[in-house]
């Protein structure tokens, strides 16, 4: 068994103790800095690398906080129109994920870079945490690539905001065909 291997066991048991205290003190450090944050490599090596992520130049990963929670429909005073079925505030669900969510954040900050694909990091009460894996598609290293040269292309701009990515087309209900 790899290294890797080892690595995504630990993840898997995420009720462990040793898991569980780890988790709540990255949790208290993630709340202390912003919500878009660049990172030196992956919290979870193993998972990135299975998502495309690469340790070699032209690769970044952005940790991502979005705050936790249904959503609220935006009416000044809550003064709605139509009929009274149509008419609800608070219960309403978002239709896409959180993880969507930072992925278009982490791509709108981020214009010039291209989002690969994004994991699940922690949570709390307040917030759920991201990482995402974005190309810098004007980077040599990348471009002479043929496993990842293709996001060059600009077909590919902002793909995290027409639902192009792994979250982005099973939240349109694409997964099965």
């Amino acid at each position: 068994m790899g290294a890797y291997k080892y690595v995504s066991e630990l993840w898997r048991k995420k009720q462990s103790d040793v898991m569980r205290f780890l988790q709540r003190v990255r949790c208290w450090e993630y709340r202390q800095q912003p919500s878009i944050v660049r990172l030196v490599r992956p919290t979870r090596p193993d998972k990135a690398r299975r998502l495309g992520y690469k340790a070699k130049q032209g690769f970044v990963v952005y940790r991502v906080r979005v705050r936790r929670g249904g959503r609220k429909r935006p009416v000044p005073k809550g003064i709605v129109y139509g009929k009274p079925t149509n008419q609800g505030v608070t219960q309403l669900k978002f239709q896409r994920s959180k993880r969507s969510v930072a992925e278009e954040r982490a791509g709108r900050k981020l214009g010039g870079l291209r989002v690969v694909n994004s994991y699940w990091l922690n949570e709390d009460s307040t917030y759920k945490y991201y990482e995402i894996i974005l190309v810098d598609p004007a980077h040599n290293a990348v471009r002479n690539d043929p496993r990842i040269n293709w996001i060059c292309n600009p077909v590919h701009k902002h793909r995290e905001l027409r639902g192009l990515t792994s979250e982005g087309k099973k939240n349109r209900g694409l997964r099965g065909k």
